[in-house]
C-alpha cells in the first residue's frame, strides 16, 4: 500500500520559513511526478510545487523565489522549504504523486496518491 505522511506544518509569523517534509512509504514508480498543493478555507485547492524525476521543477508564481521542492531518494521523502512566508500562504498543505511525469503539472486528476495533509498558518 503507497503512502504519503505530511509533517512540518504549524504557525508562524509574517516573514517566517518552515520546511515541509512527505515521507513515501510503498512507492516503487521509475517515472513519476511529486508535489504540494494547498486549500486554504473558502478557495479551491491550487498547485504549488512539482518536482518530476528526471528533476524537472515547477512552482506557482506566486510561491517562486520564495519555496524550494527537492525530494530525497535515500530517505523517501519529499520537502518543501517555504521562506518568506505571507498570511496569504496560510492553507491546508498536501504532497501528491503520480504514477507517471504529469504533463499539466497542477492538474489534480494527474494525482492518483495524496496526502491527509498539514496546516500552514501565517500571521501578519
Amino acid at each position: 500500500v503507497v503512502q504519503l505522511v505530511e509533517s512540518g506544518g504549524g504557525s508562524v509569523q509574517s516573514g517566517g520559513s518552515l520546511r515541509l517534509s512527505c515521507v513515501t512509504s510503498g512507492y516503487t514508480y521509475v517515472s513519476y511526478s511529486m508535489g504540494w498543493f494547498r486549500q486554504a478555507p473558502g478557495n479551491k485547492r491550487e498547485g504549488v510545487a512539482v518536482i518530476d524525476s528526471d528533476g524537472s521543477l515547477t512552482y506557482a508564481e506566486s510561491v517562486k523565489g520564495r519555496f524550494t521542492i527537492s525530494h530525497d531518494n535515500a530517505k523517501n521523502t519529499l520537502y518543501l522549504q517555504m521562506n518568506g512566508l505571507k498570511p496569504e500562504d496560510t492553507a491546508m498543505y498536501y504532497c501528491a504523486a503520480s504514477e507517471y511525469i504529469v504533463r499539466v503539472k497542477f492538474r489534480e486528476e494527474e494525482y492518483n496518491i495524496w496526502g491527509q495533509g498539514t496546516q500552514v498558518t501565517v500571521s501578519s
